[in-house]
């Protein structure tokens, strides 16, 4: 098992560059295999890369890592079921549901797996598959997803689901005829990806709007992108700033994707200088509490509801929290009341109280998110704070000893 240690205390100064979004990366690359050869940059050093590399290779495809450049070939992928191993590695897998019935009407694998932050459920990309012309069956958990021919046609999302709105579009880039995907997801990686799938030869149109437009064409071929900065990423380490920083600096980013993350720590009183592609942040005192609402882009990103929720222990008064994305987000509230926080769980909303003393403890990283929200939290703490299940973390954040050592924390990687 992997534990990360951290010491709390120190003052954090220097640069952290941020990488490219884990986020887009995972949609990219299964992307990648409905053209023949394709380029992409600026890709994540992160497990959950490593992961669906795996799943390429086991398809047939050839797969070329070169720093943070990857070449993928797949002229020889072949369609085969994905195992219930590969599919359960990360949720993220999913993805080649969407790639393989495109490709090969058929696809055929497991229920995702990743981090157990709620129920997920996948009903709507399944319901979009059945739109286009295909059946789907499901047994012992495994799907299976098949069409003679896939035909575009309107969608309409209740929900504006990101993993629904990259699948149908992965699904319905070859079919025949137009495809209409209303009350689309309109996060910076859905863009992300229509450019890269444009760059092969694809006509997708309505990035930003809420409405795709998807023309069927009849091959792809060639193609390459370059991935996005990660804005969670980015938004974690400016927390990070926000907690202990002495002008700390966090590159590489753009603004812009952050937009009602950065309106919620100016609210709160949070000492930011914002630049066009990096942000300047240090720790203040008399912070101001905060409500706070997760919603889908471009309102406050769940992703970043654990993480903000320890600088919002060092907030004056009493601020409130409500997830409305995934009901089983708050699985770090009881490791930060371990370390004496203030704060009290009702419903889908917590309730957060300044907590002038954290003191380390023993917590656990139940995902992804989690865990960042805790290593944040041991930024402040008394003493040293470990956070067991570290793999969570390394799936998405690069190089996050490394990157956190350069400005100052005290963190380290053990293996149990």
């Amino acid at each position: 098992m992997e534990i990360l240690k951290v010491k709390g205390g120190n003052e954090l100064n220097g640069e952290i560059k941020i990488g490219g979004a884990k986020n887009s990366a995972v949609a990219l690359v299964p992307a990648a295999i409905l053209s023949n050869g394709v380029v992409i940059e600026n890709v994540p050093e992160i497990s959950d890369v490593r992961f669906l590399e795996e799943i390429v290779t086991y398809l047939g495809g050839e797969f070329c890592k070169e720093g943070s450049k990857i070449t993928i070939d797949s002229t020889r992928v072949k369609n085969r079921e994905i195992t219930l191993a590969h599919s359960q590695r990360l949720r993220a897998s999913y993805y080649f549901m969407g790639a393989l019935l495109g490709k090969f009407k058929r696809a055929e694998m497991y229920f995702p797996g990743g981090c157990q932050i709620g129920t997920r459920p996948i009903n709507l990309h399944l319901e979009a598959f059945e739109k286009l012309g295909a059946t789907v069956s499901c047994e012992d958990n495994k799907f299976v997803i098949e069409a003679k021919k896939l035909v575009g046609t309107d969608i309409d999302f209740a929900f504006a689901s990101v993993g629904a709105t990259i699948n149908t579009i992965l699904a319905a880039v070859l079919a025949e005829g137009i495809t209409t995907i209303n009350n689309a997801a309109m996060e910076p990686e859905i863009g992300n990806l229509i450019a890269f799938l444009n760059s092969m030869g694809a006509k997708i149109t309505g990035k930003d709007t809420g409405t795709v437009v998807i023309e069927g064409v009849k091959k792809l071929s060639g193609g390459s992108t370059k991935v996005i900065p990660d804005r969670i990423e980015a938004g974690t380490y400016i927390l990070a700033g926000a907690l202990a920083g002495n002008n700390l600096k966090i590159s590489d980013l753009e603004p812009k994707h952050l937009e009602s993350f950065l309106d919620k720590l100016k609210q709160i009183g949070v000492d930011m200088v914002v630049n066009e592609d990096n942000i300047v942040v240090s720790k203040s005192n008399n912070l101001k509490p905060v409500d706070i609402i997760t919603e889908t882009y471009p309102g406050f990103p769940t992703d970043l509801q654990q993480p903000i929720t320890s600088l919002l222990l060092t907030c004056n008064g009493e601020s409130t929290v409500k997830e409305t994305i995934y009901e089983n987000r708050f699985q770090n509230i009881k490791y930060l009341q371990a370390m004496g926080a203030d704060i009290k769980i009702d419903g889908d909303t917590i309730n957060i109280k300044k907590s002038s003393r954290l003191k380390g403890n023993e917590t656990m990283a139940t995902d992804l998110r989690a865990g960042a929200g805790l290593i944040l939290a041991g930024l402040i703490a008394e003493g040293e704070t470990t956070v067991t299940e570290a793999r969570h973390v390394l799936r998405g954040y690069e190089n996050i000893i490394r990157k956190l050592t350069a400005v100052g924390v005290e963190i380290e990687l053990d293996n149990v």
